[in-house]
């Protein structure tokens, strides 16, 4: 037999490691833990990965009292180190984006169907509350387009903002209030794994066409439609322009055409010169004075050119007694928090932490979502609707030279003072201006790029990314995200009960053994059946694994009878990826081992991680699973033992 098996290695092209001798080392028993020490250990990996309280070992409670409030208040941290070098900097800054602040206020709250004061007024509470709350300092605040988008769709749903207006503007700072709530407890809570189900595929599509939509909205105002259509879908937005051409004004169309093209030509010249990002910074605010001064001078408003109209002056009024927490609205109330909530949370800490990358510091993500929740539960009670770091105002915030958020607070003066002196020059500004404003600002969301890079590395990814795009432009916003999510979801959950298993063969000439599939001149040890299992085994997965290796066991015993193979010996499972077990988990080995058993073959378990070993050794009937002959540390280790064993034996019969 000896000879048998040494003809087989020899022609596998070179002779594998299983003739090197090799130290044999033992698989350790992890150490003994209670049950209220792993739980203990979960809830922390789970909720406080970062380990936020390792700042306070070995500080004085006077020490600890203060690291705790500048924890949860960042200003006090770095305000006292501030300095006049900075100031001159975030000044800069501010009133840069103080310059896009303005113009996007006013046309993010027409997109959410809202007064536009109240989109100034979304700029200048929510921004100071941050400022103190905040980590990151790029971050500009204020109303977004798809956050806007969402709410205005979803609230119109049930109440009209034309004939009950007072009653949607209620439900709007109700909807903020709750989306704050929500927000600022997922902080508190620690529970932000939750808005990682929101995948780059799922974000990227969804982002792409509800940028389609909110682009495709403006048509009302750019070609001076008057009557238009609720619906969000592409085909009720198409059928609605093309059935009231008679309302199309060539003024209002050669207008706002003037405009787009000038504000679509300045981001082209920021884009391929970035010194010059302050031109297209401060094109919306020029293009809302220069059509507010023509429109005035040639009293545009009478010849079919709609306008804002008066807008009052004065700073936010409270609006804690409008927001209405019971009544036949409030889950509508609830949807559209949740979901707003989730979508501008995953913006503002997506911008944030984009921004910290490439200027190399940490933001805080838990802390973000706190900061996040409460300006927009104080900007509910301030007249304000939802809020968060914009991508369009942060870029130019970083481009100007920010930093620290007192970038934001110098926006929020200027605003003030907008709001207090500035509100008549508004009055004559063109509707058309704010429609152009937002399609240059959203044509940002389409990002061509990320898609194709989606598409060559992951298709069932840019699958989930077209049905995001696809969900939003031809069925609605909301249900197009949950359509992506749901697929998201889907594609996780068969991940976790269909995980991969991978034959293992032989490096020649070391003892090393890796996939086949992948590493092609790796070779088969006669009489061996090596499987990695890539996955942890639970419930979900553990009949599907039971029976993967049943047909590798039998598509090897297939390949016995066409090739002149020495019949299977082993099965070596290499548990280096196996994270973990369930109860189901146990049961599978016990299942497994019964299976081998019975066709005289032995199975061999490599490298268990300590949860796994310390499953099996809780567990009933797993003794002959776990004695030192069946465990090993590496499967070279397990290979060389083996296959030594197997020429004694075949020495002591011949």
């Amino acid at each position: 037999m000896e000879g048998k098996f040494e003809q087989d290695l020899g022609d596998s092209h070179h002779n594998p490691c299983v003739e090197i001798a090799m130290e044999i080392h033992k698989v350790e028993t992890p150490p003994k833990r209670s049950s209220l020490q792993k739980l203990k250990n979960r809830l922390k990996e789970t909720f406080f990965p970062d380990d936020p309280l390792r700042q306070f070992k070995g500080k004085s409670s006077k020490q600890k009292w203060l690291l705790g409030f500048q924890y949860f208040i960042p200003i006090l941290q770095w305000g006292p180190h501030y300095n006049l070098n900075l100031f001159k900097s975030d000044v800069v800054s501010g009133l840069t984006i103080a310059s896009l602040a303005i113009p996007q206020g006013i046309s993010y709250a027409k997109l959410a169907n809202l007064p536009p004061i109240v989109g100034l007024y979304s700029s200048f509470v929510p921004p100071l509350v941050y400022a103190m709350l905040g980590s990151s300092r790029d971050v500009a605040i204020g109303p977004v387009s798809i956050a806007s988008l969402l709410m205005g769709s979803m609230l119109r749903q049930e109440v009209s903002p034309t004939l009950e207006p007072l009653l949607f503007l209620q439900l709007a700072f109700t909807s903020t209030f709750f989306a704050g709530l929500f927000q600022a407890s997922l902080g508190f809570l620690r529970l932000g794994f939750i808005i990682d189900f929101l995948s780059k595929a799922t974000l990227t599509g969804f982002m792409g066409g509800a940028a389609i939509i909110v682009a495709l909205q403006q048509l009302k105002a750019l070609l001076g439609i008057k009557h238009f259509t609720k619906e969000m879908g592409l085909i009720h937005v198409m059928s609605s322009i093309f059935h009231n051409t008679k309302e199309w004004s060539w003024q209002t169309i050669l207008m706002g055409f003037c405009f787009l093209v000038f504000m679509l030509v300045a981001r082209h010249i920021s884009i391929k010169t970035p010194k010059l990002f302050w031109v297209s910074a401060g094109a919306p605010l020029l293009s809302m004075v220069l059509s507010t001064i023509i429109v005035f001078v040639c009293k545009a408003q009478h010849h079919g050119i709609s306008v804002i109209g008066k807008l009052e002056e004065g700073l936010n009024p409270p609006s804690w007694n409008m927001l209405h927490f019971h009544g036949s609205h409030i889950g509508l109330v609830l949807k559209t928090s949740l979901i707003t909530g989730i979508i501008s949370l995953t913006e503002g800490i997506a911008v944030g932490k984009t921004f910290a990358a490439l200027k190399n510091y940490q933001v805080d993500g838990n802390k973000e979502m706190i900061a996040i929740g409460v300006m927009n539960v104080v900007g509910s009670t301030t007249s304000c609707y939802i809020t968060t770091g914009s991508f369009s105002r942060s870029a130019v915030n970083h481009k100007a030279g920010v930093k620290t958020v007192v970038s934001n607070v110098i926006m929020a003066v200027t605003v003030m003072v907008t709001l207090l002196f500035l509100m008549p020059l508004f009055r004559y500004t063109p509707n058309l201006v704010l429609g152009a404003i937002i399609v240059t600002a959203v044509i940002g969301l389409i990002d061509i790029p990320a898609a194709y890079q989606i598409w060559k590395v992951d298709k069932f990814d840019f699958i989930v990314l077209l049905c995001a795009f696809f969900g939003v432009i031809f069925i609605s916003v909301e249900e197009g995200l949950a359509l992506a999510v749901g697929i998201s979801i889907f594609k996780m959950v068969l991940q976790m009960t269909r995980p991969k298993t991978v034959v293992l063969g032989n490096i020649p000439g070391t003892d090393i053994f890796r996939n086949k599939h992948q590493y092609k001149d790796a070779v088969s040890i006669p009489g061996f059946l090596i499987l990695s299992i890539q996955s942890f085994i639970s419930f979900a997965n553990s009949n599907y694994l039971n029976e993967r290796i049943s047909r590798w066991i039998q598509d090897y015993e297939e390949e016995e009878e066409t090739k002149s193979r020495s019949d299977l010996r082993f099965v070596i499972l290499d548990l280096t990826a196996v994270s973990a077990i369930d109860t189901n988990g146990v049961t599978f080995f016990q299942e497994l081992w019964s299976v081998v058993e019975k066709k005289g073959v032995k199975l061999v378990l490599v490298n268990p991680v300590g949860e796994v070993m310390e499953k099996l050794q809780n567990a009933d009937g797993t003794d002959n699973l776990l004695r030192s002959n069946n465990l090993y540390l590496t499967v070279g280790e397990a290979v060389s033992s083996l296959f030594s064993s197997m020429k004694v034996v075949s020495s002591s019969h011949g």
